[in-house]
């Protein structure tokens, strides 16, 4: 693996890493919850609609929640680590 290779994969991963939070965020899963008007808030309703009037505790949009709120948990930024590397590497593979 080259240089660039490497810097392309690193920069994958902590960038990916690093912005996780922001774009929850920008999504509106929040700490103070899911924000009105937002796209979370569209998740949300199209799951409680389809599952009858709740939203699944475990599932996808309790997991962002949670995620929006207390931040990423460990598994949770090594597997996002891991998809900032492998686009990192695809990029730089592609480029050079």
């Amino acid at each position: 693996m080259g240089l660039l290779t490497f810097a392309a994969v690193a920069l994958g991963a902590g960038g990916s890493v690093a912005l996780a939070p922001v774009l929850l965020g920008a999504a509106g899963f929040t700490a103070a919850g899911i924000a009105a008007n937002s796209l979370a808030a569209g998740m949300m309703a199209a799951a409680a609609t389809a599952s009858g009037g709740g939203v699944a505790a475990g599932g996808l949009i309790a997991g962002l929640q949670a995620a929006g709120a207390a931040g990423l948990s460990a598994t949770a930024t090594a597997a996002v680590a891991g998809a900032g590397a492998a686009a990192g590497y695809v990029t730089a593979a592609v480029i050079l």
